[in-house]
Order: structure tokens, then C-alpha cells, then sequence
């Protein structure tokens, strides 16, 4: 079901953890699920990606979409990271299940909303960033549930 990348970002996550006073967090979350996802970002005054950490309350794909993106994303530009799609981070993990793809999306997500904290703290723009959605499904019409 799993790849074997996706099955070990997930046994041996990469940047788990968190930074103090870093330049930039974003959480976002997926009600559906109940997964949360929440990555730091330490950006220097080039606009590169020191370092990055995330916490994620979730599923193994969760975790393991988590770890890959920091991965993506550590050494690169802010505009660089800006161009990370959950595309890319399914890619980056050899693929994931079709009922798994919500958790690469809440990885693009999370990224985006650390880049959103980080232009808002410095008063900065950067292009193409709009702002986060605290929830995935946010803008999306409720559905019906059955009980």
C-alpha cells in the first residue's frame, strides 16, 4: 500500500521537532481526518530556508508528506519553496495512496501558511503566496453526512 520511501519518512521523519523564535509557522489542519500539520521555518535575511521542523498530529502519510516536504524545502529561497506543490512532495515519496493525496496537499499547505507568518511579520510579499486556509476544505461547500 505504502512505498518504501513513504514507509520510512514515516519510521525516521526528517526535521521533526520545533524551532524557537522561528521566522515563520504555519498549522493547518483537515477536519475531515483530524490530521494537523505544523512547520517552523528559520529564513535568513536572503530569504534562504536555514532550517525547518514540523509537528504533525496525524496518519503515517502524514507524517511521512511532513518529513519530505521539509526535506524540499530546507537550503531553498523563499520564492524556491513557494513553488513546492503537493505534486511534488507525492513524487518525492515514490507516490501515495489515492485516500492519501489530502495529506501532500496539507503539506503544501503548511508551508505555505510558515511563508504567509514570515511575509506578515516582515511586512514583505511574496509572489504568488495567498493566505492560508486554517483548514484544507475551508471554501469547500459542506457535504451532507449520513448518520
Amino acid at each position: 500500500m505504502y512505498t518504501e520511501k513513504v514507509m520510512d519518512h514515516f519510521e525516521h521523519p526528517r526535521n521533526m521537532g520545533e524551532i524557537e523564535n522561528a521566522s515563520g509557522v504555519g498549522t493547518v489542519g483537515n477536519a475531515k481526518c483530524g490530521d494537523i500539520m505544523r512547520i517552523y521555518l528559520d529564513i535568513d535575511d536572503s530569504g534562504i530556508i536555514n532550517d525547518v521542523k514540523f509537528k504533525t498530529f496525524g496518519c503515517g502519510a502524514a507524517v511521512a508528506t511532513s518529513s519530505m516536504a521539509t526535506e524540499l524545502v530546507k537550503g531553498k529561497h523563499i520564492n524556491e519553496a513557494m513553488k513546492i506543490t503537493n505534486k511534488a512532495v507525492m513524487e518525492a515519496l515514490d507516490g501515495l495512496p489515492p485516500v492519501k493525496v489530502h495529506c501532500s496537499l496539507l503539506a503544501e499547505e503548511a508551508i505555505h501558511a510558515a511563508l504567509w507568518d514570515y511575509a506578515q511579520k516582515n511586512g514583505i510579499e511574496i509572489e504568488g503566496l495567498e493566505k492560508p486556509k486554517s483548514d484544507i476544505h475551508e471554501g469547500e461547500e459542506d457535504e451532507e453526512e449520513e448518520y
